[in-house]
């Protein structure tokens, strides 16, 4: 867990956007830790995709270095990769997140840097949701007060991860990459990828993201994006739970992202565990086209059934894309 203060710091830096298609609320917490770590992302539009937004999360671990350089550059690497000019996003997603670690590498207050970062980011672009993700931060969404799951943790003893770690030398010790990192995939972390007869996909920890395509529908009414110190006290569900019925009282969505992070922050951190990491919280309600009001009352409706869940889902979307 690393070390932690005698009291926590619970001041907290909020922030808040919108337009036509999106409220957004962002707020982050030291809580128990000595330092803070995460760095977060929010642009409503993007340079020369005016129609399309990036939301992100960077927790990270070992210092803030890693986390804040992603913070300022990851988006600009994937919106000006040639990819995402010809279309591809899911492409631009994949090849963004190893240029940036690339970049790293090649800058001399970079390359030999110790930390590391997780990474969740939300592309809003045509209609479409376009999830990508190293680490174990997360995303979901909120259909019809359902849970849609944009990303899936990445953990060293997950089958596919543990094979990657250990075809490229390394092992899992503990469930951490060799004895250490408690996540398999991550931006920086360079000890852990120096293997030069493997591909940067194949690295003990890698920077290649998994990356989710969800249709964006009347049904959709929210995403949140949180790093694990979220995660690991709430349930997808609970946080679902917790944000929709907020939002149904008009909460703004900023208040909200403090007041759960006040719900996650442990009482005491004798033990250094649930609830004493640093703590960031993004949350994009969508509008389409209406007010927050009119969302705060499909907010009080019931939530889909099982049924009618399985049913939208089962409809053709895209799969999710993997290494």
């Amino acid at each position: 867990m690393g070390q932690t203060l005698s009291e926590p710091v619970t001041q907290k830096e909020t922030s808040r956007c919108e337009n036509e298609f999106v409220k957004v609320g962002a707020s982050c917490m030291q809580g128990w830790r000595i330092n803070m770590e995460d760095a977060h992302t929010q642009l409503l539009s993007l340079n020369n995709d005016k129609n399309s937004a990036f939301f992100a999360v960077y927790d990270g671990h070992g210092g803030p270095k890693v986390s804040e350089y992603a913070g300022m550059h990851l988006h600009e690497k994937i919106i000006n990769h040639p990819s995402y000019k010809e279309g591809d996003v899911t492409d631009a997603i994949k090849k963004g997140f190893l240029s940036l670690d690339s970049d790293m590498l090649d800058d001399d207050e970079m390359k030999d840097e110790l930390a590391g970062t997780t990474a969740i980011c939300v592309i809003l672009k045509d209609r479409k949701i376009f999830c990508g993700n190293v680490g174990d931060s997360r995303a979901i969404s909120s259909v019809r007060g359902r849970v849609q799951q944009l990303s899936f943790d990445h953990k060293p003893n997950n089958e596919l991860e543990s094979k990657r770690i250990i075809a490229a030398g390394g092992w899992v010790e503990f469930n951490r990459v060799n004895g250490n990192l408690a996540l398999s995939r991550a931006l920086g972390d360079f000890v852990f990828k120096r293997n030069e007869a493997k591909k940067a996909e194949e690295q003990i920890v890698t920077a290649y993201p998994d990356v989710e395509i969800k249709e964006i529908t009347s049904d959709h009414e929210f995403i949140v994006l949180a790093c694990d110190g979220i995660w690991d006290v709430l349930s997808n569900e609970d946080v679902l739970e917790f944000v929709r019925t907020r939002i149904a009282q008009k909460i703004p969505p900023e208040t909200i992202c403090e007041e759960l992070m006040n719900r996650c922050l442990a009482p005491d951190c004798l033990m250094g565990g649930l609830g004493c990491d640093n703590m960031t919280v993004v949350i994009v309600c969508f509008l389409h086209g209406g007010t927050y009001e009119k969302l705060a009352e499909k907010c009080k409706l019931a939530p889909f059934t099982t049924n009618q869940f399985n049913s939208l889902n089962n409809a053709p979307t895209c799969l999710p894309v993997s290494n």
